[in-house]
């Protein structure tokens, strides 16, 4: 028998009746009265309340310590300021620090997408563990994190023995500043890059392997344009991390002048021996980078913000017309 189908159209939405004894002339005294109640000088005194404590406590706690690190650091003349950043341990501390942060930034990076794939695209026995333990580090104190590295890779550690006796040394070292900085910032591409990617969904993976794409095609022309805007946005906090990194480094450095001090230890050394204004110097080049980051940052996901919204409007504008066999 011949079956023929036909598209038949959305019904139209079932009139609701409203409950018994409500009229329109009976909601309009509560919207009044919710206006009112809004346009009440109790209400209105109690929000500008809320607002001025606001904008205290931010002036207080954010806006008056970055005011005070950039006018200290001027307070002496430029001559001064030059001289400091300009200074043979500041320059090693700034060459340390962006060697720690571009090896952290790597090496996270790598790590992020890797996790972060397979905890978006695969359900198996221990994933909810492995979440947890990727974000472990957030909920340690960077200084437990310097004792753990010293307990493991240390001179009498469990492995710092034995990496002595091949000539490798870790703690008061390059290598160990490079361990604790990734441990701490280990979460930080893997947390935003796996949002995105369980938001975005595998239907177009799922549809390039079935055209023929390998892999790595799959990777680089369909998830990676995805994904890349939460992928920056996790480089730049991570980025940010590593360079202002302090109690993990403090412990594993050995702060050695000119080796392994970086740019907040050497502001932390300068401090306590009271050149204040070269320690304010220093300071303000952390503070300069971390207020580039932030705007960075804040226009990036911005625009993470623009897409997924973007991706939720042509969801809701999909309608779909169900056919029947007739």
């Amino acid at each position: 028998m011949k079956q023929s189908l036909r598209c038949l159209p959305l019904a139209p939405p079932r009139a609701t009746s409203p409950p018994d004894g409500f009229t329109a002339a009976s909601a309009a005294p509560s919207r009044r009265e919710a206006e009112l109640t809004r346009n009440s000088p109790v209400w209105l005194l109690l929000r500008l309340g809320l607002i001025l404590t606001t904008v205290l406590i931010l002036g207080v706690f954010l806006v008056l310590p970055l005011v005070v690190v950039f006018a200290e650091a001027f307070r002496q003349g430029w001559y001064v300021y030059c001289a400091a950043i300009s200074n043979p341990e500041a320059l090693a501390a700034v060459r340390l620090s962006l060697s720690v942060t571009t090896l952290c930034v790597a090496i996270n990076t790598a790590f992020g997408l890797s996790a972060a794939w397979c905890l978006s695209k695969y359900r198996f026995f221990g994933r909810n563990a492995l979440i947890n333990l990727i974000d472990l580090p957030l909920s340690i104190s960077p200084v437990v994190v310097g004792l753990l590295l010293i307990l493991v890779y240390g001179q009498h550690g469990w492995l710092g023995a034995i990496l002595e006796r091949w000539g490798v040394r870790v703690i008061f070292a390059f290598p160990g500043i490079v361990l604790a900085t990734a441990f701490v910032t280990l979460p930080l591409v893997v947390r935003e890059v796996k949002t995105l990617m369980e938001t975005e969904g595998s239907e177009e993976e799922e549809a390039a392997r079935l055209l023929g794409a390998n892999g790595w095609q799959i990777f680089y022309h369909v998830t990676l344009p995805k994904i890349r805007w939460a992928l920056l946005y996790g480089v730049i906090l991570c980025t940010a991390r590593s360079l202002g990194e302090f109690g993990a480094v403090s412990v594993v450095s050995g702060h050695i002048r000119g080796f392994t001090v970086t740019l907040p230890l050497y502001v932390e050394l300068l401090y306590s021996e009271y050149q204040f204004s070269a320690a304010f110097a220093v300071a303000s080049l952390l503070t300069g980078v971390g207020l580039v980051t932030l705007v960075v940052k804040t226009v990036w996901q911005h625009r993470i913000n623009r897409k997924l919204n973007r991706g939720q409007d042509c969801l809701s504008e999909e309608v779909s017309f169900p056919c029947v066999s007739k």
